[in-house]
């Protein structure tokens, strides 16, 4: 769980409903259901014409990294690479085909069957990299895809402003009615703003970050699987690994 994200979400809300009250405010006219029916509809479905299908889905599904960070697994990584090298150094690589069945990550599971098959060091990289870059574009765009919902968002509330406004002229003939209509109209011109920067917009940008942490656990991974395959002595092998856990 990551608790930098709920932290941040936290004070970020309670500040502005303090903000709120300060000012003499009233809370209750910052909670309306149509408001945020608006927003956050009008938002999800701008984000759904954008984005192919795949992409959507697995943003929406990536979403969920913001608040429980995948694990990473480097050390655990750099510590299995290790052991293989000497392994692999002492009873050569066709002594790591029984434990290809046993890794339970894809990716390093497929780099090392190919070191067992005989690829060449230059061989793993190249086949790998192309693995490393077509999951790092995939992800990417699916967080790109929060990125764009915080580009649409004050549009959309700008729009339920004016939607609010048109309510608002309809009922001229009320005055009294008048300032807690208008008021009402810009809640969803907050709404927008608030998504954007609270919630759209840092989601995106650690997702980004989490991308390019999971990449460089691959690079890594890369790195060790091209040192056995070249027949690297192992302890050349593990202390370029540790540079990686730096």
């Amino acid at each position: 769980m990551d608790k930098l994200t709920f932290l941040g979400l936290t004070v970020g809300i309670v500040g502005i409903l303090t903000g709120q009250i300060l000012e003499g405010g009233d809370l209750a006219i910052l909670f309306q259901g149509a408001a945020f029916m608006i927003v956050f509809f009008g938002t999800l479905g701008a984000v759904m014409v954008q984005c192919p299908p795949k992409i959507f889905f697995m943003a929406v599904k990536m979403g969920r990294w913001a608040f429980v960070t995948p694990r990473m697994r480097s050390r655990e990584m750099a510590h299995q690479l290790a052991e293989w090298s000497v392994l692999a150094r002492k009873e050569g690589i066709l002594a790591l085909e029984a434990r290809v069945g046993k890794v339970p990550d894809p990716f390093l599971k497929k780099g090392l069957q190919l070191v067992v098959d005989g690829a060449s060091g230059e061989r793993v990289r190249e086949v790998m990299d192309v693995e490393v870059h077509t999951w790092e574009q995939l992800h990417w765009q699916s967080a790109r895809a929060w990125e764009a919902a915080a580009g649409y968002s004050p549009t959309i509330g700008i729009i339920g402003a004016v939607l609010g406004l048109m309510h608002v002229m309809q009922n001229l003939s009320e005055p009294s009615k008048l300032g807690g209509g208008i008021a009402v109209a810009f809640v969803a011109t907050i709404y927008g703003v608030a998504f954007a920067n609270l919630l759209f917009l840092p989601i995106a940008n650690k997702l980004k970050s989490i991308i390019m942490q999971q990449t460089h656990v691959q690079e890594m991974i890369i790195d060790g699987l091209v040192g056995i395959a070249n027949g690297d002595n192992p302890r050349l092998i593990e202390s370029k690994l540790q540079g990686y856990l730096r």
